[in-house]
Order: structure tokens, then sequence, then C-alpha cells
């Protein structure tokens, strides 16, 4: 059970991931891609008073399965996990860290943008009938 969750992780949270960092491309996902990176980063600052800056519950369910699994030292960031388990890679935690500062950052600013455009279009059309 414990090896169909660990998958079900990786796979499940690279998902999120990817729409956190793409979804804001099509006009039909863009507000759902607002709320959940609103939600990932107030996890990672509003939860990580509590549990550490960056914090992801996904990524603390995932941990403790991999402990189940007998995987320790296990880095603080998950995507950095991510880039080794697929790659073999060993990603340098900093630049790592300092990448997916910056994605985060340009994907929120792309959604909030294309979202305001997308309801300025809507105003506009509907104060036009």
């Amino acid at each position: 059970m414990y090896h169909f969750l660990d998958w079900f992780f990786v796979l499940f949270h690279a998902i999120i991931t990817l729409f956190n960092l793409l979804g804001w491309v099509w006009k039909k996902t863009r507000i759902a891609n607002l709320v959940l990176l609103v939600l990932t980063g107030l996890s990672w600052t509003v939860l990580g008073i509590w549990y550490g800056i960056g914090y992801c519950p996904l990524t603390d369910w995932h941990w403790q399965v991999l402990h189940k699994l007998g995987q320790n030292n296990l880095p603080n960031s998950y995507i950095k996990y991510l880039i080794d388990r697929l790659t073999g890679c060993n990603a340098n935690a900093g630049i790592t860290d300092t990448l997916v500062t910056i994605a985060f950052v340009f994907a929120i600013i792309m959604s909030i943008f294309l979202n305001v455009l997308d309801y300025r279009k809507r105003r506009k059309i509907k104060s036009a009938n």
C-alpha cells in the first residue's frame, strides 16, 4: 500500500506543481490556477509560521509514506526531491529553491494579470449588453 501511495504522491504532486506553473496559460483554468497558487502561497507562508517556511501538507504526507518505506534524510524541498528521483541527479538545493521561488512569482504574476484582464473583458461585455 505504501508503494502505491508513494507513486500517487509523486504523480499528484507533480501534476499540482505543473498546474501551478502553467495553469494560467489556458483561459478556462485561470481562476482555478489563481486559487491554487494563493493556497500554495498561504501554505508556504502562513502554515510556514508553525511548520517552517515553505511548508506543504502534500510533502509532509509523502514524507510520512517514505519514512514508512525506510527512506530518511529527505531534502527540505519537494522539487529537489522530485528532480533527484526522476533524473538520478543530486540537484543543488539552493539553486532549486531560487528557481522555484522565481517560477512561483512569475506564475502568480501572470495568473493575476490574465485573470484581471479576463475579468475586465467580462465586465465590459456585460455592460455593453
